[in-house]
């Protein structure tokens, strides 16, 4: 393998080297034009939203319908919310640190946790006579920021008059903090704003840690002796609106439930609520959810939703799409008197209309009468009244719960290595005894992979039809473009390279890489010399001579072979528009819509590849896939799924998919040293980087394990 890998490398070394030819950044100046990058971004994120809606539930056409599949949608739903399988219930050791007695309520201040060192803070109100059970209500609360010098008292401080008035109205509430503004803080902006896209691999949302706290906090209510657990309510807004919907699709003992301004439409989102909102408000959509197949689980229970008319970040339309798709399947069920919907005058405040609307829900449906109704408004108690700890415990994961909550497959475990980098809490699959072994674990990797990470492309896409944009020739290298359509509206170019007067039909090899904005540049900077004619459309950086010249004598002198530039989306031609926060945003659209960027890049480095084998003399040519900077990672896993790459070059690829790439759920599957096993399985892989001696040593070992006589895998160092 090393011989032959070797040959190929030397007959187009000098071409690949070029591409990434570190002298030459200082050429990388000129900013690109983006205009062209953002009209296909906003087209293509309004095409996938379209997708996304017209399949919702599109499939759900009477009760029997709903009825077979609702407990494949509920496991999908655990699944998105990083909750498949689901954590041991451990005990929950609840403790309650004080009680304070005022007008006729009892405050409970108390702790649990919902798995070890996870705890969960909450206020409990209750009147101070209690005969029998009692409608219970969990309260889960927005955002609200609750601090006075440098103490978080939580966020439940903030909502103490929704506790209060359902004490004095014959409930029991129990108002717990989120992770996020509790009174021991968590993290909900890994994404937002901390660039954790690793998140991401993870499959982890904080949506799912609120979701567990909140089933959690149903296990204890269930101990208490005056809670009626058969008459469970749920409600909150804001944050502590969408909570509201994940446990009540989740668990069927919400037997009412009010999520006040928590949900509206994908499309709301995509068109830039998601800039308004943490991570908490969603699932990893991996299956290509829209937000009304969350509300349907809800049915056939007793449903209100509301929300005010101009509440920026909870759209009215979107609202009401849901309300409206959500009813249907109420309908199919017979249950439309049990589904209702609300909108208030008013901003994203929580407006006494609102509230009033919720308690009557409640009366209704927990009480089963209607109540007199007496505005709400009391606050009788203090901060450090509300408060639970005094001094918080040491054995806390809150802060760090991200780093547990969804286990990873461990691929890297190397003392060279940051700790922080090779977490694992499950073990990587094992080196197979034999092929037969290896073939099925190759089939379940790839499997999990397409439905849980690569589920957002295009199921039956039309074959790829390669235009030719133009063609030149200079100094013995002619150069050719391509315009193909990888994906709607996504049309993406080639160039091709190869040497003046050989036929495609001739070439023994075609050399494809995918470029990343460094390497784009870098082409633009070595070929305007010899084709800035045919380049005049881009804008050009500093003339590189000596490079062109060094690269026309490698094409002219090496065996037939040729060379393919592949850019895909969001790089060069349709670079768009980035700048800090709303370059965040763009990437959180995509994992809306159940995809990432670096898996709809994978797709067009395959779609590309395609493009390759479908110019004419090209079909039956070896290929050899190369990749490095941003796109290496998609590189790799084009070569998992594309079919006849002989030799696969990465540069720099990432250890762990802490590093990269960040593709939904990849890391719950495998993790690198798997993938690239996985590609040497039908490529002889090349690694260039300096890395540890033990980091590729599982792709080594089952290569072993297969008979391979020569090693399908060659690492060599970055160095000169």
């Amino acid at each position: 393998m090393h011989r032959l890998i070797s040959n190929a490398f030397a007959a187009l070394g000098l071409i690949a080297a070029l591409h990434f030819h570190p002298p030459i950044r200082s050429a990388l100046a000129a900013e690109p034009d983006t205009a062209r990058g953002d009209r296909m971004l906003a087209e293509y994120f309004r095409v996938e939203t379209k997708r996304l809606e017209d399949r919702s539930l599109a499939d759900i056409q009477s009760a029997d319908d709903w009825n077979a599949r609702k407990g494949e949608y509920r496991a999908q739903l655990f699944d998105m919310l990083g909750l498949d399988p689901l954590p041991e219930k451990s005990p929950l050791k609840p403790v309650v640190t004080g009680t304070v007695e005022k007008e006729g309520i009892v405050l409970e201040k108390l702790h649990f946790q919902s798995l070890p060192g996870l705890y969960v803070t909450g206020n409990l109100y209750r009147p101070a006579k209690v005969d029998g059970e009692l409608p219970t209500i969990l309260y889960v609360c927005g955002h609200s920021r609750q601090v006075e010098n440098g103490r978080s008292f939580g966020n439940k401080t903030g909502y103490q008059r929704h506790g209060v008035w359902f004490a004095k109205n014959g409930y029991v509430c129990l108002t717990i903090d989120s992770l996020q503004l509790g009174e021991i803080e968590g993290l909900h902006h890994g994404l937002y704003d901390k660039d954790m896209w690793w998140w991401l691999n993870r499959g982890y949302t904080p949506a799912g840690v609120e979701a567990w706290n909140c089933i959690r906090a149903l296990d204890y209510l269930e101990t208490r002796p005056e809670v009626d657990a058969k008459k469970f309510g749920v409600t909150g807004r804001s944050g502590g609106g969408i909570y509201s919907w994940w446990l009540a699709a989740l668990d069927d003992r919400i037997a009412a439930a009010v999520p006040v301004a928590g949900i509206t439409s994908m499309r709301n989102h995509v068109d830039g609520c998601i800039e308004g909102h943490c991570d908490c408000m969603y699932h990893v959509n991996s299956r290509g959810w829209d937000f009304e197949q969350v509300a349907a689980l809800v049915a056939p229970r007793p449903l209100l939703i509301l929300n005010s008319d101009a509440d920026r970040i909870f759209p009215e339309d979107g609202v009401r799409q849901v309300h409206r798709k959500t009813r249907r399947i109420y309908e199919l069920l017979n249950a439309g008197d049990d589904i209702d919907i609300a909108i208030t005058k008013g901003a994203h405040q929580d407006t006494p209309e609102l509230q009033e609307l919720a308690f009557r829900w409640f009366d209704k449906h927990l009480k089963g009468a209607e109540s007199n109704y007496e505005a709400i408004g009391e606050e009788p108690f203090t901060l450090e009244e509300q408060a639970v700890f005094g001094k918080l415990p040491t054995d806390s994961i809150n802060a760090k719960i991200h780093e547990t909550f969804v286990p990873q497959v461990g691929g890297v475990r190397s003392a060279n290595l940051n700790s922080h980098d090779e977490r694992a809490t499950l073990p990587p699959p094992k080196v197979p005894k034999d092929a037969a072994e290896w073939k099925a674990t190759r089939e379940r990797l790839l499997r999990e992979l397409r439905e849980k990470t690569f589920a957002a492309w295009p199921k039956n896409p039309p074959p790829v039809e390669p235009k030719l944009a133009f063609t030149a020739t200079n100094k013995g290298v002619t150069l050719s473009a391509y315009d193909f359509v990888s994906q709607e509206p996504w049309e993406l170019r080639l160039f091709v390279a190869t040497p003046a007067g050989v036929e495609p039909k001739d070439l023994e090899l075609m050399l494809v890489t995918a470029l990343d904005e460094e390497s784009w540049r870098q082409f633009l900077g070595i070929y305007r010399v010899g084709f800035e004619g045919q380049l005049k459309e881009y804008v050009l950086p500093e003339a590189q001579p000596a490079e062109f010249a060094k690269l026309a004598r490698s094409i002219r002198e090496q065996p037939p072979a040729g060379s393919t530039l592949l850019v895909a989306r969001g790089i060069g031609p349709t670079a768009w528009t980035e700048p800090g926060r709303k370059g965040t945003h763009i990437r959180r659209r995509f994992m809306l819509l159940g995809q990432t960027l670096d898996s709809a890049r994978t797709w067009d480095i395959r779609r590309g590849v395609q493009s390759v084998r479908s110019i004419p003399g090209l079909g039956e040519t070896s290929v050899w896939l190369q990749g490095t900077g941003d796109v290496v990672g998609p590189t790799l896993y084009a070569a998992l799924f594309e079919p006849k790459i002989e030799f696969l070059t990465l540069r720099q690829v990432p250890v762990t998919h802490r590093q990269g790439p960040y593709l939904l759920n990849a890391s719950r599957i495998l993790d690198a040293p798997q993938a690239v096993a996985l590609a040497a399985e039908t490529s002889l892989v090349q690694i260039i980087g300096d890395y540890p001696a033990d980091v590729w040593k599982y792709a080594e070992e089952v290569g072993r394990a297969l008979g391979h006589e020569d090693p399908r895998i060659e690492v060599r160092s970055a160095k000169p």
